[in-house]
């Protein structure tokens, strides 16, 4: 003979499915590719168009500067037959004390070249974000996920080339994305549709 406690468990599990089964079919989700929103607008586009002028310039001074290293390799591995040992071990050390030397530059070269890149594109996010607000509040989106973290979603929820158009038709201008975030205050949630 069943309990009345062990009766009702399947009831309240079936009640809890149905609530939130309810609750999700009321969320209103969508998708966005941040990255390419950010990068694929008109001002994304010149800025990647200027990092790449600014990248090709810097690679081409590291491309000559690793070329005349390996000419340089190839010139010690000649005269090693040549050279008496304290001579080419002299020689060995100051081409490995380049070798650093440029790797270093490299590292550096990297890093200034994702500060500038970070730069120039963080004003752009910021903008792609205030459209996304606007768009979530406006269309009733409880949430828009970045569409990398999304296993799968349909294609009509991915709101990417709408954020794109919005941005290149100035539609970014006119939110101020500073606004708010320093204020902290999340984008009002519109009446639950009956």
């Amino acid at each position: 003979m069943l309990s009345p406690r062990s009766r009702l468990a399947p009831l309240a599990a079936l009640a809890v499915f149905c609530f939130a089964s309810a609750a999700l079919a009321e969320t209103k989700l969508a998708v966005v590719d941040v990255q390419r929103a950010v990068m694929e607008n008109e001002e994304g586009l010149r800025a990647q168009a200027q990092l790449k002028k600014y990248f090709d310039k810097k690679q081409q001074e590291l491309d000559g500067r690793q070329s005349e290293l390996a000419k340089e390799k190839e010139d010690i591995e000649k005269q090693v037959k040549v050279l008496p040992q304290a001579q080419l071990q002299k020689r060995m050390e100051d081409w490995q004390k380049k070798a650093s030397e440029l790797q270093a530059v490299f590292v550096e070269y990297n890093k200034e070249l994702q500060k500038k890149q970070s730069e120039m594109t963080q004003p752009i996010y910021g903008k792609v974000v205030a459209l996304l607000r606007r768009i979530a509040t406006q269309e009733g989106y409880d949430a828009i996920l970045e569409k990398q973290a999304v296993p799968y979603m349909r294609s009509d929820l991915d709101l990417t080339d709408k954020i794109i158009q919005l941005y290149n038709g100035g539609g970014a201008a006119a939110d101020k994305p500073a606004a708010p975030a320093a204020s902290g205050a999340a984008a009002p949630k519109p009446a639950p549709k009956p």
